[in-house]
């Protein structure tokens, strides 16, 4: 069975891979443990839908996080060295996840739209039980088209022909045509189902907010920059992070392969990991406040006695006003 190689391992590849896993990891992996533990505490003092989409994007981004130093390992070595069944598993979760990121920021979008255009009546009817159905649907209809990763390294397992998977040195690089002709329709899918039409509603719906806010003078100047911030940045990840990537799939669909710059742009998919966290602190005053406490406690312990006594106080006390207003804060939401 001739199978064709989608990549080639080189050094410069390899050190490229390597730098942005790393800094993913470096970068995100903090955020995200603090985002963890600002949202975990904000859902068991009073949870709203945002907070418990807010929570479940986080811990969706550690589990990729867990996930990448597999990916790093085959970077450095050029090659797949680790025990095979963890290859289908680390790609499964991989892509798993960046579907999953999709779907979530859509839903915040949507709730993000709703709670500005209907102010009372979605605040009466929003229900955080209703987040979490979302999230289990999200979880289950990404894994579900993920599942090609597994269906792809054991297709036509029966065939005397067949090399069996484990006995190669590349993990989800090497594809027949068979295989190709069940793959490529697939990755047109994902392309329409996780990337175009969650774009255009992530689009629609801040847009909307952005006209909507800037037409209510009774909005506090902060809170709109706010809300502008959050719906620019993740526009903004749509277009750096997950739109080269899901262009791969159109491109080798049209061709019938599998794009060979398809591993370079999933390269600026990683980073969604560690810039969500950062687009969470336009959404969460909790967030905002946990960012601000780990700040202050790094600047006490780094910054002499003096410096805190003095020219460093309007820091640590403004940490106090900004607890007194973080309920009215939220208000917006």
């Amino acid at each position: 069975m001739e199978l064709t190689a989608t990549m080639v391992w080189t050094v410069g590849l390899s050190n490229l891979v390597l730098a942005v896993y790393g800094f993913t990891l470096i970068i995100g992996l903090p955020a995200n443990i603090l985002a963890l533990y600002a949202f975990f505490q904000k859902v068991r003092q009073r949870s709203t839908p945002m907070d418990v989409l807010l929570l479940s994007l986080t811990i969706s981004d550690l589990i990729f996080l867990f996930f990448l130093p597999f990916r790093m390992v085959e970077a450095a070595n050029m090659k797949w060295t680790m025990p095979y069944f963890l290859c289908p598993l680390s790609g499964f979760i991989f892509y798993s996840v960046i579907a999953n990121s999709t779907l979530h920021l859509t839903a915040i979008s949507v709730e993000r739209y709703l709670g500005v255009a209907f102010p009372i009546k979605y605040k009466l009817k929003r229900n955080p039980r209703n987040a979490v159905i979302a999230i289990v649907i999200f979880w289950m209809v990404s894994m579900a088209h993920c599942s090609v990763v597994y269906i792809m390294q054991y297709h036509n397992y029966l065939n005397p022909n067949f090399t069996d998977p484990s006995k190669r040195n590349t993990c989800y690089e090497e594809f027949s045509g068979e295989q190709l002709k069940i793959l490529v329709p697939v990755r047109l899918e994902l392309f329409f189902v996780f990337f175009l039409i969650p774009f255009l509603i992530c689009c629609f719906c801040y847009i909307k907010c952005i006209c909507i806010l800037s037409r209510l003078s009774k909005v506090h100047a902060k809170k709109r920059y706010r809300a502008i911030g959050m719906a620019l940045g993740t526009l903004l990840v749509f277009v750096i992070c997950f739109m080269p990537f899901n262009i791969s799939h159109v491109d080798g669909f049209v061709g019938g392969y599998s794009s060979k710059w398809r591993n370079y742009a999933l390269l600026t998919s990683t980073l969604n990991a560690c810039l969500d966290p950062f687009i969470f602190y336009f959404s969460s005053s909790a967030l905002r406040e946990t960012f601000k406490k780990v700040f202050q406690e790094l600047v006490r312990r780094l910054l002499p006695h003096c410096c805190r006594s003095t020219l460093c106080c309007p820091l640590f006390n403004r940490g106090k006003s900004d607890e007194r207003t973080q309920s009215s804060d939220d208000s917006i939401r």
